[in-house]
């Protein structure tokens, strides 16, 4: 068997040598943590990290060993990351201990103290985590309270010297009830005192920290004062007088009533109150008036009104109501109670007691509207999810219902228990408006805190545009600042009575250029205003001075802002003179327009005659109308013509003799005239002819021809008339210097030789005066009408003439031809006798090429089915030279259509090519 140990005695050692383990690496962090990062086990790298902190390692040690730690075990490095959290708190609560701090040292330096803003000092630094337990905020927490403590004290001491001042004040009343003696006995004592509450007085005044009191105690200690020293000094007067009416019987009695009759009754006088009693005669006792039925019945009526009014209410059950109807029966049972008979007043007594029943039912119900209410101050803070009520709404709520539980205890007696439930709902419901609140002036110190950062900006950024002349740039920059201080949040009344003067001396210094550079941007357009108004008022408007005024409005307009009310009313005064001026010129304009002369009556009703002519549709009283209208014209035109010739023949018949014969005598009465004849030079007769009136001139036709110098005319143009009887009627035109031979030299050459059509210019004819625009626009209308009016009617003419012709082409007969004059100035009377003549005959041939060539000569397009034979025709006119084009022989091409038979494609055809040819 074997044994049960193979292992010898020696078996503790190993049997075998196992390698050496190899040697591990030290971080470079294990000798500064105490071996930390070489440990074993957790707990105990956790234990030496704490024996590590407990040395205070510097924050940047700490960094690096969590950075490394937590890497490798977490529960070792929470130590670590707890100490620097720690540290980064504190760096933090540094921070916020010297922001707050330099808010504490603020509020201690103001010479003034307010106490809100010191608690709230101190509550808001300990909202924002300040460590209020930590120097330095430990010693300014204990110097604002005792700054606050020396307030307070101030304010207490006020209120005590007030209730002093009212003992010293009723001191004296009550020696001025005694005698005089007493009151003189206790002078010197009430003087020291009197003295000694002045003194306190002083002191409180003359105090540091006066100032830094409420503004509600001052006026306190001045009233005290006022009111201590009126009695006083009333009172000192009082008494000497009553000791020196004590001395001497002669001297006058003190003001004090109680001090004259003591001394009058030493003096053996009367005093007021006897004298009174003695003058004041007992009278009789009245007979009672008897009472009148009138006012019996009246006092009746009005208690049984209110007595109905009382049961109306009772029956109905309205508790309030009856009430109020019951103390108004009362009232008018004071009054005439003594007036009404036994029966109404026992119903009067009835009906007050069932009044006083429904009360008592009303003091039953009364719980039942407490209970109500307990139940609503209960679901305030239940209400569904979303639903929640805000702070404000949570305020009004809660005071409406304490309100009603008010209401509720008028009529009823209290229940202690019900209200205990009450108070404590609405008390739990109160914290939502507590947090509201707590809110709301959080959101004050911010909005607090904006506005005077605002208002150190609007300071600073006026010191930097002092010397800005960017006007515009500096009102939109205030504007914006004044839109900055709307929007800056809300803060309580008195602190926005605080802000506000600080705000507009800020902006009132940021505005003062503006202001200065608006108040000299003002005197300039007061002054351009004034300059308007003598523009305006001149006789002639002047309007490049107009328009230079304007554009100098329009540059201080541009360069200086002012208000937009403001700056329209001075734009209204500027252009009001040169709008008046401007409607002044066009209203003499327009009645300079309206007044109608001679003339421009007759074409006025040459005018109207056209119109009416225009509407009959008959062409030949529209071209009859037409000749009249153009007489007119041209009627009144060779009047005025007649009439100025007139005038310059006497002119020149009185003239010298010797100014007609000369051959450099200036002819430029009759150039500018327009006659165009020059003067005989070898008539010089000794006195003038005899005026005779000129012919009317020929009216100037426009011909065709080769209008270049020296080229013949088709046509040659009409000659001038003579400027005076004997002139030469057969010059010719342009030679007007005829009488002193020609001139070979010159600047401009020979002219006589020049052909062209300046030299052979009529003369221009004197169309005598001006139309009206009114006259002016009749007949020019009119005539626009008329021209309208024929060419309608002879497009019609021209449709019913070819109408005729296909008629009678349809029907062969020769007479149904229209005439030549409806035909027009393109179809000769050779050609119409052609048509007839093919019309008269039996039809025969083809009219296909014909209406091609038709075609052709109109230039119309050729249906699709034909346009093959077309090409193929003008091919065939290509090669045919001497063949005339058919252009020229359409008449022709048109009679042998008319003597082919008729049909609706080819008559189609041919109205279409005839609408064209007959009108070129």
């Amino acid at each position: 068997m074997f044994p049960f140990f193979s292992r010898s005695k020696m078996s503790d050692a190993p049997e075998v040598n196992p390698a050496p383990a190899k040697t591990q690496e030290l971080h470079p962090l294990d000798a500064l943590t105490g071996g930390a990062f070489s440990a074993a086990t957790s707990g105990e790298r956790a234990s030496r990290i704490r024996d590590w902190l407990a040395t205070q390692p510097a924050p940047e040690q700490l960094q690096e060993v969590f950075k490394e730690l937590s890497g490798r075990d977490k529960g070792a490095a929470r130590a670590v990351r707890e100490r620097l959290d720690e540290i980064r708190r504190a760096k933090g609560q540094e921070a916020i201990a010297a922001e707050w701090a330099e808010k504490a040292q603020a509020l201690l330096a103001a010479p003034k103290l307010n106490i809100a803003d010191a608690l709230a000092w101190q509550r808001d630094a300990a909202k924002a985590g300040a460590p209020l337990s930590r120097e330095p905020l430990s010693l300014l927490k204990v110097q604002m309270a005792d700054r606050v403590k020396v307030i307070e004290d101030l304010q207490h001491r006020v209120q005590v010297q007030r209730e002093a001042a009212v003992l010293l004040a009723q001191r004296i009343e009550v020696l001025s009830t005694k005698p005089w003696r007493d009151a003189h006995a206790a002078l010197e004592l009430l003087r020291a005192d009197v003295a000694r509450w002045q003194e306190q007085a002083q002191e409180l005044t003359g105090d540091a920290s006066w100032v830094s009191v409420e503004a509600r105690f001052p006026p306190l200690l001045d009233a005290s004062r006022t009111q201590l020293l009126v009695v006083w000094e009333a009172f000192q007067p009082a008494v000497a007088q009553a000791a020196a009416a004590a001395e001497d019987a002669a001297a006058p009695l003190p003001p004090v009533p109680v001090w004259a009759d003591e001394l009058r009754a030493a003096r053996g006088l009367p005093t007021e109150a006897s004298a009174a009693a003695a003058a004041a005669v007992k009278p009789a006792r009245a007979v009672r008036p008897k009472v009148a039925p009138e006012v019996v019945e009246k006092a009746a009526q009005v208690v049984r009104e209110a007595l109905a009014t009382l049961e109306k209410e009772t029956a109905e059950g309205h508790g309030k109501a009856s009430a109020g109807a019951a103390a108004a029966l009362r009232a008018v049972l004071k009054v005439h109670g003594k007036h009404i008979d036994n029966a109404l007043e026992q119903q009067v007594h009835t009906a007050l007691v069932a009044a006083g029943e429904l009360e008592g039912w009303q003091r039953w119900s009364a719980d039942q509207v407490r209970e109500d209410l307990v139940a609503k101050a209960e679901a305030l803070l239940n209400r569904p999810e979303g639903q929640a009520l805000g702070g404000r709404k949570m305020q009004e709520t809660l005071r409406n219902l304490r309100d009603q539980w008010k209401q509720a205890d008028q009529g009823g007696a209290p229940n202690h228990a019900l209200w205990k439930k009450f108070d404590e709902a609405c008390n739990a419901a109160h914290k939502v408006v507590e947090a509201w609140l707590d809110k709301i002036r959080t959101e004050a110190a911010e909005h607090k805190a904006q506005r005077l950062a605002l208002i150190e900006e609007v300071k600073a950024w006026a010191q930097a545009h002092a010397t800005s002349t960017d006007w515009k740039g500096i009102n939109r920059a205030l504007y914006q600042f004044g839109d900055r201080w709307r929007e800056g949040g809300h803060v309580g009344e008195k602190l926005f009575a605080e802000l506000q003067p600080l705000w507009k001396q800020a902006i009132a210094l940021a505005a003062a250029p503006l202001e200065a550079a608006q108040k000299d941007s003002l005197a300039r357009r007061h002054a351009m205003i004034e300059e308007a108004t003598a523009l305006g008022a001149a006789p002639m408007l002047r309007i490049d001075a107009v328009k230079a005024l304007q554009q100098r409005w329009q540059g201080e307009a541009q360069s200086v802002p002012l208000d937009r009310k403001h700056e329209q009313k001075l734009w209204d005064a500027f252009r009001k003179p040169i709008d008046e001026a401007f409607n002044r010129k066009s209203a003499d304009r327009e009645k300079a327009a309206t007044e109608l002369s001679a003339r421009d009556r007759v074409v006025l009703e040459a005018s109207k005659a056209l119109e009416a002519a225009n509407a009959t549709g008959d062409a030949q009283q529209i071209r009859a109308a037409v000749q009249a209208l153009e007489a007119a014209l041209r009627g009144q035109a060779q009047a005025a013509e007649a009439v100025a010739s007139a005038q310059k023949a006497e002119q020149s018949a009185a003239a010298p003799a010797e100014q007609a014969v000369g051959g450099d005598a200036p002819a430029g009465d009759a150039a500018t005239e327009g006659d165009g004849a020059a003067a005989d030079g070898e008539a010089a007769a000794p006195a003038a002819a005899p005026v005779a009136p000129p012919k009317p001139a020929r009216p100037v036709v426009a011909v065709r021809g080769d209008d270049r110098p020296g080229m013949k005319k088709d046509a040659p143009a009409a000659p001038g008339r003579g400027a005076r009887p004997g002139d030469r009627r057969d010059g010719r035109p342009g030679d007007r210097d005829a009488g002193r031979g020609p001139r070979t030299e010159g600047r401009f050459g020979d002219r006589n030789d020049r052909g062209g059509r300046m030299g052979e210019r009529p003369a221009y004819e004197d169309r005598g005066p001006r139309l009206g625009d009114v006259a002016f626009r009749a007949q020019r209308d009119a005539m626009e009408h008329a021209q309208l009016a024929l060419k309608k009617l002879a497009a019609q003419a021209h449709g019913e003439t070819l109408t005729q012709l296909l008629a009678a082409w349809d029907k062969r007969d020769p007479a149904q031809v229209p005439s030549a004059q409806d035909l027009g100035g393109r179809v000769t009377a050779s050609v119409r006798t052609a048509w007839a003549q093919a019309l008269s005959a039996a039809p025969q041939g083809d009219a296909s090429e014909a209406l091609l060539r038709l075609e052709m000569a109109a230039e119309a397009p050729t249906p699709a089915e034909h346009i093959a034979a077309r090409r193929m025709l003008q091919l065939q006119l290509l090669t045919r030279r001497n063949d005339p084009d058919p252009a020229q022989t359409w008449g022709q091409d048109a009679a042998r259509v008319l003597a082919s038979a008729s049909d609706a494609a080819s008559a189609r055809r041919l109205q279409n090519v005839l609408k064209t040819l007959l009108r070129k």
